[in-house]
């Protein structure tokens, strides 16, 4: 029997609380009418409702399902999960996963980042909700209840720091969650999302499934962004024959017989000749592996539209 108080924080007030990692193990969570507290649930959920908060911090583990935040105000918070929501809440802060589009309702003064954390159980915690980390449409809002002439949303700078509005815990009871929020150790790419790009050159590389391919992707994201290019956004998903002419055009028959043996990761980077970047790197990292590299910027323009549009057609799917 699931005794429903160890999914429950309810009524507190100025109190560090949580759940250490295999504590909640994919059970629905639920935090109601907390004032002034820090709530820390280390471990993945099936759902999480967040209602009546004030001046909160909160951190979730990744979430199955859905996560609700209703009539909140003041919060800060850094999520992972398959769907987002927020209803009839003001001035709240949200460092987010979200695999489907995040939705927000009657509420203003929202603002969004992308999720930047780890700590060791984080992977396995992923896999376990069902995340893909490359699948991340945290800047992709969508407002039911929009008013003319305003905006109820917005996207956080990018040199706002995560651990100085979602700092980790340091009371002695979480002392053995060895956690992270450096960008470079982040479980989730770091990406820029909707922010106003740096450059007019962008670059989409496409990498085929093999043993080592999510390996590939994240050192190449390193190694890119070391050198100061930006990380726009990223996508991991199966392609058909005919979904790969779509994207790869003309140069179709150098890769359809790769896009069958699995998902697909595509990255998409910005910045000063990083088409010239992606190429030499490539070349000196993975030599004998296809990788598919925007040739020139009138081709990075279509590839990336092409690609991002049937992602998102098969994100509705």
């Amino acid at each position: 029997m699931v005794d429903l108080k160890n999914y429950m924080f309810s009524g507190l007030k100025n109190e560090t609380v949580g759940r250490l990692p295999g504590k909640v193990a994919g059970q629905q969570f639920i935090i109601q009418d907390c004032e002034n507290c820090s709530i820390y649930i280390f471990d993945h959920s099936a759902t999480v409702t967040v209602d009546d908060c004030i001046n909160c911090i909160i951190f979730l583990g990744p979430v199955k399902g859905s996560v609700f935040f209703r009539n909140c105000r003041d919060c800060h918070s850094a999520l992972a999960c398959q769907q987002f929501r927020v209803r009839d809440c003001r001035k709240m802060e949200f460092f987010l996963f979200c695999a489907t589009q995040p939705i927000i309702e009657s509420s203003t003064n929202i603002k969004f980042a992308c999720f930047q954390w780890y700590y060791p159980e984080l992977p396995l915690q992923f896999n376990e909700a069902g995340l893909n980390v490359f699948n991340n449409n945290w800047s992709n809002i969508h407002d039911f209840t929009p008013v003319a002439g305003e905006l109820n949303w917005g996207i956080l700078p990018e040199n706002a720091v995560i651990c100085h509005r979602v700092p980790p815990p340091t009371t002695k009871e979480f002392k053995t969650v060895h956690i992270s929020t450096e960008a470079t150790r982040s479980i989730v790419p770091v990406t820029h999302g909707h922010r106003r790009k740096c450059s007019d050159e962008s670059c989409l590389v496409v990498l085929f499934a093999s043993d080592y391919t999510t390996a590939n992707a994240r050192r190449l994201i390193d190694e890119l962004v070391k050198e100061g290019f930006l990380l726009v956004q990223t996508r991991e998903m199966p392609m058909k024959p005919e979904d790969a002419k779509r994207v790869f055009r003309g140069r179709t028959p150098e890769f359809i017989r790769y896009v069958n043996r699995g998902p697909v990761i595509a990255l998409e980077f910005n910045g000063g000749g990083i088409i010239e970047a992606c190429k030499i790197l490539v070349n000196e990292i993975f030599k004998r592996i296809k990788t598919y590299i925007s040739e020139n910027q009138d081709a990075a323009s279509k590839d990336i539209e092409n690609f991002y549009n049937f992602a998102d057609i098969q994100m509705r799917m």
